[in-house]
């Protein structure tokens, strides 16, 4: 079985508007302008799209899974159904240990595993520290997006999914 490549995504911040605070009512759930367009043109060059997302609130007690779900089948219904899994972490370290919320891997080592996945050929896209953390552990070329850190705090920084996704494209090894 040939081996896929993908594109992880975090989901505040870079698919929808971060409000800095939680976001799990679809009605405060607003998809990035050019969001769309942008997973369009990688699942075009044949990427996988998977997000990797915490959800800390459930485990605060804040929200519940089924407002997680209802948002992201908002995402769905927004990007055309673009995306191929959705992969989230309910917990927090005061309340519960966990190996799948980010900076751990275990959420993108999962994908990986269930999707072949090769990591050489993949690259996570956040706007956290955390989330390129997470990446690089797996193996997997990471891009920061937004303006929580300055200028130089990583290789790839843009200001959006869209200008990551040319950055992608651009670096897409062309077939032999």
């Amino acid at each position: 079985m040939q081996k896929q490549k993908c594109v992880f995504l975090d989901r505040d911040g870079v698919l929808n508007r971060e409000r800095g605070e939680y976001t799990y009512l679809p009605e405060d759930f607003e998809v990035i302008s050019g969001v769309p367009e942008a997973l369009a043109q990688l699942k075009q060059h044949g990427y996988l799209l998977i997000v990797i997302t915490n959800q800390a609130g459930i485990a605060k007690g804040l929200y519940r899974k089924a407002h997680v779900l209802a948002c992201h089948q908002k995402l769905q219904e927004t990007c055309r159904a673009q995306i191929d899994a959705i992969y989230f972490a309910p917990n927090h370290p005061n309340y519960s240990a966990s190996l799948a919320r980010k900076p751990d891997s275990l959420m993108l080592e999962k994908a990986i595993a269930k999707y072949n996945i090769d990591s050489e050929e993949s690259w996570m896209v956040g706007d956290s520290l955390r989330d390129l953390e997470a990446a690089e552990k797996v193996g997997v070329k990471a891009i920061l997006v937004g303006d929580k850190y300055e200028p130089g705090a990583h290789n790839w920084q843009v200001q959006d999914l869209w200008e990551a996704s040319q950055v992608i494209l651009k670096s897409t090894k062309k077939p032999a």
